[in-house]
């Protein structure tokens, strides 16, 4: 069993009771030891305590096209929903992710199951992100469109109405267009009003007007 600092548990005592249980005070925990209090004599000693049964499960990562293959530890009552946060590591990266599905059997996956019950997860990377923009040209300019791609943090806020740089690359954000799973998140899937913000993690493209080419006369 796992213990909790304050909790009162029967443990024999090796000072007043070493062949009967006595009630002990745990005192502090760490490193699968507790330092436990007898409560008869008030004898100090620490005790070893298993850790709650936990089961690994199989985590994909995806990211940036590529996917990685790593485990994690959960609580095998605990519930996992699409759209959970954590960390996980794999051999290649560790980073910070987030459900995207979860197979409960053979193409059979769900939003939410108990980790016992799960075989696989299904995340995408969220802590650096490639973010898709699509840059108009200011009205007037004989330019097109361009699409480019920027990586940024995943917890980084592109804002409606804000002139961004990256690089060479300058632009006024006129619209977001939110990631599905991320929508329930936002007022709506498009975003254009002065203010509106989403952050990386969320987005599923920007749309910019160009500001890289700004004019300029001499003195």
């Amino acid at each position: 069993m796992s213990v909790t600092a304050g909790e009162h548990v029967p443990v024999e005592c090796p000072s007043c009771s070493p062949d009967l249980e006595t009630v002990h005070e745990v005192l502090t925990t760490g490193g699968g030891q507790a330092t436990i209090e007898c409560t008869d004599c008030g004898h100090v000693h620490k005790e070893a305590f298993e850790d709650e049964t936990t089961v690994q499960r199989e985590v994909v990562v995806s990211q940036d096209g590529d996917s990685f293959t790593g485990k994690r530890e959960f609580d095998p009552e605990e519930t996992v929903y699409e759209g959970d946060e954590f960390i996980v590591e794999t051999e290649e990266t560790i980073a910070q992710v987030r459900v995207t599905s979860i197979e409960v059997g053979p193409e059979d996956r769900t939003t939410r199951a108990d980790a016992e019950d799960i075989e696989t997860l299904w995340t995408r990377a969220v802590d650096n992100v490639s973010v898709d923009v699509t840059v108009h040209p200011k009205e007037g300019d004989d330019e097109h469109s361009r699409s480019l791609t920027i990586h940024v943090p995943g917890d980084e806020e592109f804002v409606v109405g804000d002139s961004v740089e990256f690089g060479d690359e300058e632009f006024s954000v006129t619209g977001i267009h939110v990631r599905e799973s991320a929508v329930d998140s936002y007022k709506f899937p498009k975003l254009g009003e002065e203010g509106d913000s989403v952050f990386a993690k969320d987005v599923k493209r920007v749309y910019g007007e160009d500001e890289s080419s700004r004019a300029w006369s001499a003195w």
